[in-house]
């Protein structure tokens, strides 16, 4: 069969689980991954066609797309700010929020003083994407980043050796932590926010197949992570350090609310792409 007709019936077989649109994107990305095909070397050739072998390998896709695992676990990768990063059921799917979290750091600090080394901290770091973007776009920086789960920090360190940085992963409950190690320039941090409440908003693909312990908090106490790693940025912040959030988009009033009941100073809040709440910068008070 031609690739082209059989496009047309792949997208035709995932139309009840997904619009006509991402059908397409999950059939290209494919294509690429596994032929080092792009949409327009098959609109340059029509008559490319796939080996009996290669639909073995299609039709598992397919079936496993039809149950709304994601994408990027079939693929066992994803790319974000521009690197390629390894994903798996252990790690969360880095979103292009978290991007912007990241370039919000990287433009407020890889003009520092390249003679003086910054520490940076990222709390909850999963496959590593933002510590590691961090450590390869600020030269000066010494990245440490912290995990709870085993499997999560096996992957970062995976994603940190083949996009060539250095990261220092610690395997760490963050809230059975009384105190950092030592001080930091940066703390950052994507924890989990998502309330239980919220779970009819959260599509099928994430809520059956994304680890559960890196996106929800109980519904009583949402701001859990938030205030232990700002307590924790309160021992451990250097003077004038900078502590930055990814935060829950329907709570950026109680978060700001937070930070300023904790004497953090220069609180900023910031819009998503989508224009929801989605992140939290602040300094830490000199008086503290």
């Amino acid at each position: 069969m031609r690739i082209k007709q059989y496009r047309t019936q792949f997208i035709k077989e995932l139309s009840p689980f997904y619009d006509a649109y991402e059908a397409e994107s999950f059939f290209y990305l494919i294509l690429e991954d596994k032929h080092k095909l792009r949409q327009i070397d098959l609109a340059l050739n029509h008559e490319l066609t796939f080996s009996e072998s290669d639909f073995v390998v299609w039709d598992s896709l397919l079936s496993q797309l039809k149950k709304e695992i994601p994408i990027q676990y079939l693929l066992g990768k994803t790319h974000f700010y521009g690197m390629e990063f390894e994903v798996n059921e252990n790690v969360l799917i880095p979103r292009p929020e978290t991007e912007e979290l990241v370039e919000w750091v990287i433009n407020e600090n890889s003009k520092i003083n390249p003679a003086k080394k910054i520490k940076i901290l990222d709390i909850g770091t999963g496959s590593g994407c933002i510590a590691i973007s961090l450590a390869k776009n600020i030269p000066n920086a010494q990245v440490y980043a912290i995990d709870v789960s085993k499997k999560a920090i096996e992957t970062a360190k995976k994603n940190a050796a083949n996009n060539k940085v250095e990261v220092n992963f610690i395997l760490q409950n963050i809230l059975e932590t009384e105190a950092l190690k030592c001080n930091f320039d940066i703390i950052v941090s994507n924890p989990p926010y998502v309330r239980n409440l919220e779970k009819e908003e959260i599509k099928k693909n994430v809520l059956d197949h994304e680890p559960h312990l890196a996106l929800f908090v109980e519904d009583n106490d949402a701001l859990i992570f938030y205030r232990k790693i700002a307590e924790l940025a309160q021992k451990n912040l250097l003077e004038n350090g900078q502590l930055y959030f990814e935060i829950n988009q329907y709570l950026g009033c109680e978060m700001k609310d937070l930070l300023e009941k904790m004497n953090f100073e220069n609180i900023e809040l910031r819009k998503d792409i989508y224009d929801n709440d989605r992140m939290i910068s602040c300094k830490v008070s000199k008086a503290l």
